[in-house]
């Protein structure tokens, strides 16, 4: 029996420890920022003072904090802040968003959007130079693709940016054109940079300010840690990690961060003697971050048979030998790297290369983002690697109406969660934010039903790939904590872990899964502190 006091008792619950020897308990006593014990009420009330506080948890569940497993941070917080293109339903619905902008922007700012999806339009196909010309009325306007492996700029910005019929296509990247040679206002994977770098940047208050809210907005949804997963072009590169280190120094940051670095620094990296894990408890230097293709919405996915509407493969960002190379270097510079590969020819290729380097002496395992188009034969081979499959379930239910007309049968080779967690493939989840929503609660319905967001089709697309909840909740806790090597502190409810847990309102373990999503956090708490509170969830305690 624990014999010390506590500052906080949570009572009267359902605690998901995720621990094997006892994964339920009744109450959870918090000292110092860590957990001192979890038990049953009657074991633990004595070691409440007259300074602790006790809170009457009335039957809601516990578990522990969510960290999203890939995240664009930066990114997100602030495009929180633009044009609201995401889920607009068609194209006259999009270029009326942008026509609002344009009436409200002062003259000459530019317009920037994120999240627009084609796919979800009747009429498909995105819209031409002359439209979006006409809705920004004389603004420089660019859009970036759900998935920002794609992008839109009107005439202006592209003559801002200097992109013309003369600029090349840069390395890994491609610009549309027309017959004469034209650019059409279509930029694929590192095309988007050369006009993205044209938008003037956010000030440093800007940034500090958006990322405080959009932690802020994590703590609502039971989220705790993050690993922040730069983009490429370096917009979440130098800049996020300047942004973390003032919120840290500020004493403002309230996440755990596990912060990627950008691959083209490898080199610098290296010579600099930085590994991943450095840092603190708060904030860590992550993963390298490679890229093998693009994305199947933008059709840049290599892929190992053409797109059924496009009839391309996609195209390869990095020759599988030479991320290999850059793997193997890593490794010995004591750096742990993340390979975002998503077409099926891409993994193959990646998969088979990395079999041929020996194992990796890291403390924290090398993970591949995404792993979306996976044949089964692939399975195997990727858990021989030991590597981490980071994966972002909710990307099921947004892109599931777009995959038959990108790859037809080829959908079954999509998601294939089950598959890899019964071959031993450890598995990280998380939003992919902008890209999809960070809530965690999608997530986890995705993953248990896999269904779309109107709940089609009715007994789940390919549902032998459904997971349990309690291994999608794992994927979502223990999987990132162990991806990050925090498994000793985060993940689990048990003694000595800290104190980063979320109350929500209802035991979601006891309820249809079909009401996943409507579930509410009622509170979070970060080192045993509250970072957020429902209004009238009667938990004031």
């Amino acid at each position: 029996m624990v014999s010390a006091g506590c500052d906080l008792l949570l009572a009267g619950g359902r605690v998901f420890t995720q621990e094997e020897e006892r994964p339920w308990a009744e109450a959870l006593a918090v000292a110092g920022g860590r957990i001192l014990a979890v038990g049953e009420g009657d074991e633990l009330r004595p070691l409440a003072g007259r300074d602790t506080r006790v809170i009457e948890l009335g039957g809601r569940l516990v578990l522990p904090g969510f960290i999203d497993g890939h995240i664009h941070f930066r990114d997100w917080a602030l495009s929180r802040r633009l044009l609201p293109v995401a889920g607009c339903a068609s194209r006259e619905e999009l270029l009326a968003v942008v026509a609002r902008g344009a009436r409200r922007a002062p003259e000459g700012a530019w317009l920037v959007g994120r999240g627009l999806d084609e796919s979800l339009w009747p009429e498909g196909g995105l819209p031409g130079l002359e439209e979006l010309d006409a809705a920004s009325r004389g603004h420089p306007l660019l859009l970036y693709r759900r998935d920002m492996h794609l992008a839109l700029a009107n005439r202006a910005a592209l003559a801002l940016a200097g992109v013309d019929r003369r600029t090349p296509d840069p390395p890994q990247g491609r610009i549309e054109r027309d017959a004469r040679g034209e650019p059409t206002g279509v930029l694929r994977e590192t095309a988007v940079h050369l006009v993205g770098e044209a938008v003037p940047p956010p000030g440093r208050q800007e940034v500090l300010e958006a990322m405080e809210s959009a932690q802020a907005h994590l703590h609502r949804l039971g989220v705790t840690g993050v690993h922040d997963m730069r983009i490429m072009g370096g917009v979440c590169g130098r800049p996020g990690l300047r942004a973390w280190q003032e919120l840290r120094r500020r004493g403002r940051l309230a996440l755990r961060v596990w912060c990627a670095l950008p691959g083209e620094e490898l080199e610098a990296l290296a010579g600099l003697g930085l590994e991943s894990g450095l840092g603190d408890g708060l904030l860590r230097l992550g993963h390298l971050k490679l890229f093998a293709d693009g994305s199947v919405g933008a059709r840049t996915a290599w892929m190992l048979e053409p797109y059924r509407d496009t009839g391309t493969c996609g195209m390869p960002l990095l020759p599988a030998e030479e991320l290999v190379r850059r793997i193997a270097r890593a490794q010995e510079a004591g750096l742990a790297v993340a390979v975002h590969a998503i077409g099926d020819r891409a993994l193959r290729e990646l998969i088979a290369a990395w079999s041929g380097l020996p194992p990796s002496p890291l403390a924290v395992p090398h993970r591949i983002e995404h792993v979306q188009m996976l044949r089964a034969e692939e399975v195997a081979p990727l858990a021989r690697l030991g590597v981490t499959a980071s994966v972002q379930p909710v990307h099921l239910a947004d892109d599931m109406a777009m995959m038959p007309a990108a790859v037809g049968d080829g959908s079954e080779n999509a998601y294939r969660f089950a598959q890899m967690l019964a071959a031993g493939v450890p598995l990280c989840f998380g939003s992919d934010a902008p890209v999809s929503d960070p809530n965690p609660l999608l997530g986890l319905k995705a993953a248990v039903l896999r269904q779309d967001h109107q709940g089609r089709p009715s007994g789940g697309w390919y549902p032998e790939q459904r997971l349990s909840l309690a291994r999608a909740v794992a994927a979502y806790t223990l999987g990132p904590a162990r991806a990050a090597g925090w498994e000793g502190e985060l993940g689990s409810l048990r003694r000595g872990k800290r104190a980063d847990l979320v109350v929500l309102d209802r035991d979601i373990f006891r309820r249809p899964p079909q009401e996943l999503d409507q579930a509410r956090v009622e509170m979070t708490l970060f080192e045993g502190r509250v970072v957020y509170l429902r209004r009238g969830s009667g938990l004031g305690g």
